[in-house]
């Protein structure tokens, strides 16, 4: 069990998929994104969301957590994590806001 303290410090937002590239390095099916996180800026992440195609991410909301320190996967830094539901098949279904949420909004 964790507090509710724990959980308020988990900074939770809503971004933008701007940008969708291939990560053959990864040693596990991932993508580099980089997403836009309205006035915190243009975050990376390492996803391992391949089940996707790259064109339906391109200008997907998504939930992130944009206050961990950044992740080194290989040569790349990872510093969001972003947020999906695993499957039995290990396929990630992403988690998103309603449509027009305003980029950057806390989640809670």
């Amino acid at each position: 069990m964790i507090s509710w303290n724990d959980f308020e410090n988990v900074d939770m937002r809503v971004g933008k998929i701007v940008q969708v590239n291939e990560f053959p390095e990864a040693r596990k099916p991932a993508y580099k994104l980089r997403i836009d996180f309205g006035l915190l800026g243009i975050k990376k992440s390492s996803a391992q969301v391949t089940n996707y195609a790259p064109d339906a991410l391109m200008g997907r909301q998504v939930i992130g957590v944009v206050n961990f320190p950044p992740k080194q996967i290989g040569t790349y830094s990872s510093e969001v994590l972003v947020l999906g539901a695993v499957q039995n098949d290990g396929k990630v279904v992403l988690l998103s806001p309603d449509p027009g949420s305003m980029l950057g909004m806390r989640v809670a």
